[in-house]
């Protein structure tokens, strides 16, 4: 089999930029927004869609970068913390999470903005305890949650009050 049997073109739109890429048939989607795009901030932790580092928007959902191939993207809408973080999307979660030092490490943080951001996308109040139950799928090595937590709550009370 020759190498272009193991490659396949397919069309996205990455970060509201359509392109058209090829892509190697086995290839994640973290690993392609990372080795062939540049956008480092996706990170790969576990590997096993366990960790929740590996977050990247797809067609408006969040999904684990490193369970899904760059080929299911063929056609899709994908959102990465560099660009949600450029569009302004991401600037109250970014804000709280710097100023209750919610983000020490930095390592899980694109994962725990990208999710953070589809919970606050549902416009309506949770407690603490559902917040953590929509962050589980997120670790965190370093902050203990409270301070995300905290974050994400700050973020929903000023929403809920405009």
């Amino acid at each position: 089999m020759t190498a272009s049997a193991f490659m396949m073109t397919i069309d996205t739109c990455v970060n509201g930029i359509s392109m058209q890429c090829q892509v190697r048939t086995r290839q994640h989607l973290a690993d392609f927004v990372r080795d062939e795009l540049g956008l480092t901030g996706t990170h790969l932790g576990c590997e096993h869609g366990v960790c929740g580092s590996c977050s990247i928007v797809v067609d408006g959902a969040v999904v684990r970068g490193c369970l899904m191939l760059a080929t299911q993207a063929d056609g899709a809408r994908i959102d990465t913390i560099e660009g949600l973080s450029e569009s302004g999307a991401l600037a109250n979660l970014q804000a709280e999470f710097g100023a209750r030092n919610a983000a020490q490490c930095g390592y899980c943080t694109s994962g725990m903005l990208l999710t953070a951001n589809e919970l606050l996308a549902q416009h309506r109040t949770f407690t603490r305890e559902e917040i953590r139950e929509f962050i589980s799928g997120n670790f965190c090595r370093c902050t203990g949650y409270e301070a995300i937590v905290d974050a994400i709550e700050s973020v929903m009370q000023q929403q809920m009050a405009a």
